[in-house]
């Protein structure tokens, strides 16, 4: 017998809770939650930078055991002569001499009420174009980096988190911002925020609001040849989180943590699929993208794009643990960005995105028009060919140019200088092939980054063209709520930020079930069905760790 799940009502997903109703996701039952502060209480975008900011380096220690002493007997010391400021954030940090795995670390803390996030960059492309590549010119001349980037960066609990349910705003980025600063580079918010912030949340995503970043109060930086150990504790009065209430609450946190790591299995998941439901199925995808073709060779909206999304729940055999997910992703993903965004006692958002947003670097910006998709080739001359046939496709063009094009305006708007290079080349990843292009810009000034973010969100790869009709019509004619599927997933930080979209994702809980999300661009050209087997193409990394077994699964 499969086990059950309730995710979804009528064909779809379950809408909004009313505050009296218990905090049940199908089998996801929520606990209530450790105390943190909520930096985006009202009006905290408005008090400026916090009156502390400081980072303190340890002597290095030899192993994560060793580390974990030295920080819960800083923190100790520092609690013994605690500072004087109504407001501040302090991280220490102990360098360890060996290099750690990230996921490794994360999968050995096992306080399910924390927090629990996870970012980790990829690989640097081979064609990213000059202006981002002088990324150490702060804009006043050079500025020599004393910090080692992080590979991976895993992290538990909550120093500060900002959650708010009306779309991420200029005062939201601001009350993020008053807790970052250059002299404290690493000290940064990990997080995500809704696809559309307007639309009906579902009772699965409740948790996440219509943003979620969080400071974490205890990290691990995995180096190329060493690690880090951190913690960071964070206050502020006029929010009503003293400093005894922070130092209490991240000595609890430090008694909880493991200094081990627990070896994560990254080759399979050791389940089967027993049962798969998609939303939409197929004959209401084929109904839908039928509409949206409708109007775009109509002439009653100026609509040239529209991406349409499905949802697909995955009941499997056994519980899925989402490290163990993100490790088997993260072995193929080296050209991707895998993220785990995980609120107390909440699913958890992983994915394998190969698709940025931006990156910001003092004033310098890079971004990317990825868009079109092809299989890979079982050899390397058939490989060869499909991704000729992919340059050289007119629909897939078309998507592709929409997509470029649309970025390089919107940068131009805000950035002083932009460049393309290439404006058009194949970017090759395990499974598949797409159309790419990389952007370079240069701010006018740092705090434009927020206009950077709301500029390039959502951008045609995810959402389409014009904006406001292709969301509009996502609307109308999709029934699941996206969550934070396709929105930005990423981190702010003091000198820089960076992003990716949030797309070749899913989102866990704590029973059986799983929901695996993909997007197809629906441009003039498109055919239902050839877009029907490019969601199964973008999914099947996700199918695979699950172990498809088709003659097991149940379909509705």
């Amino acid at each position: 017998m499969a086990p059950s799940s309730s995710l979804y009502s009528s064909g779809r997903l379950l809408p909004s809770r009313t505050a009296a109703t218990p905090r049940l996701i199908g089998r996801w039952l929520r606990p209530s939650c450790s105390l943190a502060m909520n930096g985006c209480a009202a009006g905290a975008g408005d008090r400026g930078v916090v009156s502390l900011q400081e980072t303190r380096v340890l002597p290095a220690a030899s192993a994560s055991l060793e580390a974990v002493g030295q920080l819960r007997a800083a923190v100790a010391a520092l609690n013994a002569d605690p500072p004087a400021s109504s407001s501040g954030i302090i991280r220490i940090e102990v360098p360890i001499r060996q290099r750690g795995d990230a996921i490794e670390w994360l999968h050995a803390q096992r306080q399910s009420s924390l927090p629990r996030c996870f970012f980790s960059a990829r690989a640097p492309l081979p064609d990213t174009p000059a202006i981002a590549a002088a990324d150490t010119n702060n804009g006043n001349g050079c500025h020599k980096e004393q910090w080692e980037q992080p590979v991976s960066v895993a992290g538990v609990g909550s120093a500060v988190f900002f959650r708010g349910t009306d779309p991420f705003s200029l005062r939201d980025w601001r009350a993020i911002k008053r807790f970052l600063s250059r002299d404290c580079p690493l000290i940064r918010a990990y997080g995500a925020i809704r696809f559309d912030a307007t639309s009906d949340t579902s009772v699965e995503w409740e948790d996440y609001g219509a943003f979620y970043f969080v400071v974490p109060q205890v990290e691990f930086n995995e180096l190329e040849e060493s690690s880090v150990l951190a913690t960071t504790i964070a206050w502020d009065d006029s929010l009503s989180w003293t400093w005894r209430s922070a130092v209490e609450e991240l000595q609890a946190t430090l008694h909880k943590i493991s200094p081990s790591s627990a070896k994560v299995n990254r080759s399979n998941l050791q389940t089967a699929i027993v049962n798969l439901n998609h939303v939409p199925t197929k004959a209401s995808w084929d109904l839908a993208v039928t509409k949206a073709l409708q109007m775009i060779k109509g002439r009653q909206t100026e609509l040239v794009k529209v991406v349409l999304a499905r949802c697909s729940r995955y009941i499997t055999d056994s519980r899925i643990d989402p490290l163990e997910l993100l490790a088997c992703l993260k072995v193929e993903g080296q050209n991707a960005y895998q993220f785990c965004i995980q609120p107390p006692d909440a699913p958890a958002f992983v994915g394998n995105s190969p698709e940025q947003l931006f990156h910001r670097k003092y004033l310098n910006i890079s971004s990317e028009a990825l868009a079109g998709t092809r299989a890979r080739g079982k050899t390397r001359a058939d490989d060869f060919q499909i991704g000729q046939d992919l340059l050289l496709s007119t629909k897939e063009d078309t998507e592709f140019t929409i997509v470029r094009d649309s970025i390089k305006k919107k940068l131009e708007m805000i950035c002083n200088e932009v460049v393309v290079n290439p404006s058009k080349a194949l970017r090759k990843l395990p499974r598949v092939q797409h159309l790419s292009a990389q952007l370079a810009a240069r701010l006018r000034n740092e705090d434009d980054e927020f206009d950077i973010l709301n500029a390039l969100h959502p951008s045609p790869a995810v959402c389409g063209l014009p904006t406001e009709e292709a969301r509009q019509f996502i609307r109308d004619y999709e029934i699941f709520d996206r969550g934070m599927y396709a929105g930005p997933v990423g981190w702010f930080g003091g000198t820089e930020s960076e992003f990716a979209v949030g797309i070749r994702s899913a989102l866990l809980g704590k029973g059986h079930s799983t929901l695996v999300y993909a997007g197809a661009g629906i441009v003039e050209g498109t055919n239902p069905s050839f877009e029907w087997d490019e969601l199964d193409l973008k999914a099947s990394q996700f199918a695979k760790l699950l172990q498809y077994q088709e003659q097991h699964i149940c379909y509705h």
